[in-house]
């Protein structure tokens, strides 16, 4: 199930990560369809990662008006220094776990239930 009004952007890089493989295979086995914005090719993608998390941290997911590639609210506050990892952040959440991306997926409508294996 997808929620029509929103867009899932899923930054990330060309090289492979344990992070993204994690995030995308969430995404594939709800059926979700997202945006990918790769940093290493896109500068200003680049700086708003790195703007958001501190680092350059992928996957990092945003839930989107459609058609933009901006968090439709601004993340929650991160200290300084301190890691994004798998911190629900309102409409952005940084590196998930399979089980944490599944619940901000709730949050957001873009599936109903977690799935039982």
């Amino acid at each position: 199930m997808s929620h029509a009004a929103y867009d899932l952007i899923f930054y990330t890089r060309t090289a492979g990560c344990p992070f993204v493989t994690v995030a995308k295979k969430v995404l594939a086995d709800y059926g979700v369809p997202y945006r990918e914005v790769m940093i290493d090719r896109d500068e200003e993608a680049r700086q708003r990662v790195l703007t958001w998390t501190g680092f350059l941290s992928v996957p990092t997911i945003v839930v989107a008006q459609p058609g933009d590639v901006l968090p439709i609210s601004e993340p929650s506050f991160l200290e300084k220094g301190a890691t994004p990892r798998g911190i629900d952040r309102g409409a952005m959440i940084t590196e998930p776990s399979y089980e944490g991306l599944e619940q901000f997926l709730i949050k957001h409508g873009f599936i109903s239930e977690v799935s039982q294996p």
